[in-house]
């Protein structure tokens, strides 16, 4: 924190980016781990998320020339454009947005920003009437997998709001930045990344049922279990064509069920977020028991079909942030099972974490991990799988809960990324040899999660007021 803000005092103090006759409005957002959940967000089911250490920072500024000014000196390493300028008149449609933030690949990052200054100047024009200066500074590392879309995202809209004096908090945040995802930014995420770096917090977990944001009392780990993560060195983006068919499949499988049961599928004309809702679902695969699913429906799916097959039958796709693409072959039974049985799986793991205690400790822990394992692999039918996050998985398994390591899962939209590792706190030797064992393996030192810290919320706003 204090680097930071030393940075932005500096800044002023030099009149070097930010001007001294202003107050700037400082705010910060973690990245976040994926316990339990993952892809089941977009299907209603439940989330179980944690805060990291790791953060990204964001200064916001009012202007009087009716510029937006987005400084990101970290980007110059990816090779994409640290500074990017435009007129606040720039923003007057989703759509000039959309054309602005695609004129280049290396100022796509700034769809994430962007997007927010439309949502805010769309719902509160007469706020809304300056420019302002973003200067943006993150530690949470690109395509792992701990939601560093979200952080920035969240640290930039919190610190934005509230230098328009718009101040913004929990589900209106989140939906907020969500929808600059989905919309501008054109990435089909569920609302678990941004409302976990919102409403998370240091020790504890939130269990948060995506109908569409249902957050419920944080959870604090049982004492003596301790949550760490291991970077698998491949990328992950909710971009990625994988992601894409496993949530493409899911809402395939969903429109299937209902035609079988005569529902009619129709846009929700009340959500803020474009959706799909029926009569006895809501629209959520998670509403449908697994028993249910088991007994009624999961034999009747196609194990495999394509997008031609599927909207030759279905007629239409019914998620707004994919598409039925004809030539690609859908897992679809494996999708729509996956969204069923996880929710189940994560509301026990939950319960599991609120009722244990000293003397339970080790049969819930076991009983803990076992859910992680089952999740790791639905993961992989689902197409979501990759040799790095199963080899990483498999160490784990190795030291086993002799060795205080009770389970391992990839944790976000999968197909790489980061692998979460629940383990006794004591454990700290068996997860070295895991990340050792990996880096042998490899053949370089993977990236380690360790620890958490305070969600955007719990943080608030800071004002850096002229000296």
């Amino acid at each position: 924190m204090n680097d930071f803000l030393a940075t932005v005092r500096a800044l002023v103090a030099r009149a070097e980016l930010f001007s001294p006759a202003a107050p700037v409005c400082v705010a910060r957002a973690p990245g976040r781990l994926d316990l339990m959940g993952g892809n089941d967000d977009y299907t209603g089911g439940m989330v179980f998320e944690a805060t990291i250490r790791e953060a990204t920072w964001a200064a916001v500024q009012t202007r009087d020339d009716g510029r937006i000014v987005l400084v990101n000196p970290q980007m110059r390493a990816h090779g994409w454009q640290e500074r990017v300028e435009c007129s606040l008149d720039d923003l007057a449609s989703e759509a000039g947005v959309r054309a602005l933030v695609n004129r280049s690949p290396a100022i796509r990052w700034t769809a994430y920003v962007l997007g927010l200054f439309y949502y805010l100047r769309s719902r509160a024009p007469d706020h809304v009437r300056r420019g302002a200066t973003v200067y943006i500074e993150s530690d949470v590392p690109l395509n792992k997998g701990v939601s560093s879309s979200a952080a920035i995202e969240v640290a930039a809209m919190k610190a934005t709001a509230s230098a328009y004096r718009l101040p913004i908090a929990g589900v209106d945040l989140a939906e907020a930045c969500q929808w600059a995802e989905n919309v501008i930014a054109e990435s089909a995420c569920g609302i678990m990344d941004q409302i976990a770096v919102v409403l998370g917090d240091e020790g504890h977990v939130l269990p948060l049922v995506c109908q569409p944001c249902q957050p419920q009392p944080l959870v604090r780990l049982p004492a003596g279990l301790a949550c760490r993560a291991v970077d698998s060195g491949v990328s992950h983006a909710v971009t990625g064509i994988e992601y894409e068919a496993a949530r493409a499949a899911a809402f395939m499988g969903y429109k299937l069920i209902c035609d079988w049961e005569g529902l009619a599928v129709r846009p929700d004309e009340d959500s803020r977020i474009p959706r799909f809702t029926d009569e006895r679902f809501s629209g959520y695969l998670a509403n449908l028991s697994p028993s249910l699913f088991r007994a009624r429906y999961e034999t009747r799916l196609p194990e495999r079909m394509t997008g031609a097959e599927y909207l030759r039958i279905a007629g239409v796709h019914v998620d707004p942030f994919t598409k039925a693409r004809p030539e690609v072959t859908y897992a679809v039974r494996a999708c729509t099972r996956y969204a069923v049985e996880e929710n189940q799986r994560v509301r026990l793991f939950a319960e599991l974490a609120r009722r244990a205690n000293e003397t339970n400790l080790p049969s819930a822990a076991a009983l803990m991990g076992e859910l992680m394992y089952q999740s790791h692999h639905g993961y992989t039918e689902t197409g979501l799988g990759n040799e790095a996050t199963d080899l990483l998985v498999q160490l784990a398994r190795d030291e086993g809960p002799a060795h205080g390591i009770f389970g391992a899962k990839v944790t976000g939209g999968g197909a790489g990324g980061t692998v979460a590792v629940l383990g006794l706190a004591e454990s700290e030797a068996a997860f070295g040899r895991i990340v050792e064992r990996y880096a042998t393996a490899r053949g370089a030192a993977p990236y380690v999660f360790r620890g958490s810290s305070p969600g955007a919320d719990r943080f608030g706003v800071v004002e850096v007021r002229p000296c």
